[in-house]
C-alpha cells in the first residue's frame, strides 16, 4: 500500500501544532509523528522538542507516582493503617468517537480538580513491564496481602478474559482507582473498578454529528471520518467483549449517559458535576473526600 505524506493535524494537536511535521499516514491506520497523540493530557504536557511521546508519558506517570507517595506518607503519619485507607472518588468516561467525550473529560478535570488519566497513559503503563511494576508497587511493597485483596475484589461483578495483558491492565487501573481523585478515560476502567466507588459516564452522539465533527475539526473527508469512527467503535466494542464479556453500549452499566446532540459541552459538564455531587454523598466514603477538599479550599 502506498504511504502518502500529509500535513500534521489529525491528532490532539489538531491545527494548533506549531511544528508542522509532515505526517506519514497509511489510510488512518498507521501514523508516525514524534508527538502524535489523541490524548489531551499528553498534549498539554509537551513542552520540550527534544522529548518523544514515550519519554513524556514516563514523566507523567512518575509525577503521578510522586503525588501518590506523598498522599500515602500523609495517611501513614496520621496513624491510619494502609488496609483502612480509602482513596478519593473516581469518574470513568466511556465515549463514542467524535461525541466530545475527551473535551468533557478535560473540563471535568479542571472543574473538579481531579487528575485526568487518558487511555493512552493507561495503555502505556500496561504495556511497559517497568512502568507497570512501579505503579502496582506504589501502594506499598510491604502490604502484599492488602494489595492482592484489593485487586481480587475488583472482579466482583465481571469475569475478565485471562491473559498477561489483562493482569497488567487490571492492576494498573486498580491501583489508580485505589488512590482515587481521578478521571479515567477508556481502556475498560469502568469494568475493572467496583461500582460502589466509581461514577460511570458514557458520552454518545448520532453518527452524522460525529462525522461532521471529524470533518470540521480534523479535516477528514466524509469517507475518512466514517471509516475512522467505524474502525474505532469496532475496536472498543471488541476490547470490552473480549476482556470483560460485556456490551460497551449497554446503558444499564453506566450511572449516566449523555447525548451531546442537543447539549453543549458546558451543559454536559455541569450535568455530570451535579449528578456526581449528589451520588458521592450517598454511597462510598471515598465520595466524601472531595467534599472535605472543597470545604478546605473555601
Amino acid at each position: 500500500m502506498t504511504v502518502e505524506m500529509h500535513i500534521c493535524g489529525i491528532c490532539a494537536w489538531r491545527r494548533e501544532c506549531q511544528k508542522r511535521f509532515k505526517l506519514e499516514k497509511d489510510s488512518l491506520i498507521g501514523s508516525y509523528c514524534p508527538d502524535y497523540t489523541r490524548d489531551l493530557s499528553i498534549k498539554a504536557t509537551v513542552s520540550n522538542e527534544g522529548e518523544d511521546k514515550q519519554t513524556i508519558m514516563d514523566q507523567m506517570v512518575s509525577q503521578q507516582l510522586d503525588k501518590w507517595r506523598k498522599l500515602l506518607d500523609k495517611v501513614l503519619k496520621q496513624g491510619i493503617k494502609i488496609e483502612n485507607f480509602q482513596g478519593g472518588p473516581v469518574i470513568t468516561i466511556s465515549r463514542e468517537p467524535g461525541s466530545g467525550g475527551s473535551e468533557i473529560s478535560r473540563r471535568l478535570s479542571k472543574a473538579l480538580k481531579l487528575d485526568l488519566i487518558g487511555g493512552q497513559i493507561i495503555q502505556h503503563v500496561a504495556d511497559s513491564a517497568k512502568m507497570s511494576r512501579k505503579v502496582i508497587q506504589s501502594l506499598d511493597e510491604r502490604e502484599v496481602t492488602f494489595r492482592e485483596t484489593l485487586l481480587s475484589s475488583l472482579f466482583g461483578e465481571n469475569r475478565p478474559w485471562p491473559g498477561e495483558y489483562l493482569q497488567h491492565l487490571t492492576k494498573v487501573v486498580g491501583t489508580i482507582g485505589a488512590f482515587g481523585n481521578v478521571i479515567m478515560v477508556g481502556r475498560g476502567a469502568s469494568y475493572v473498578l467496583p461500582r460502589q466507588r466509581t461514577f460511570k459516564v458514557r458520552i454518545v452522539a448520532p453518527i452524522e454529528l460525529r462525522i461532521r465533527h471529524f470533518m470540521d475539526d480534523r479535516g477528514y473527508t466524509k469517507a475518512e471520518a466514517e471509516q475512522y469512527i467505524v474502525k474505532t467503535e469496532n475496536n472498543r466494542r471488541a476490547f470490552v467483549r473480549k476482556y470483560f464479556n460485556a456490551d460497551l453500549t449497554d446503558p444499564a452499566h453506566y450511572d449516566m449517559v449523555i447525548n451531546t446532540e442537543r447539549i453543549t459541552m458546558e451543559g454536559a459538564t455541569e450535568a455530570i458535576i451535579v449528578a456526581f455531587s449528589q451520588r458521592r454523598n450517598r454511597l462510598h466514603p471515598s465520595f466524601q473526600h472531595l467534599e472535605k477538599k472543597e470545604e478546605s479550599i473555601a
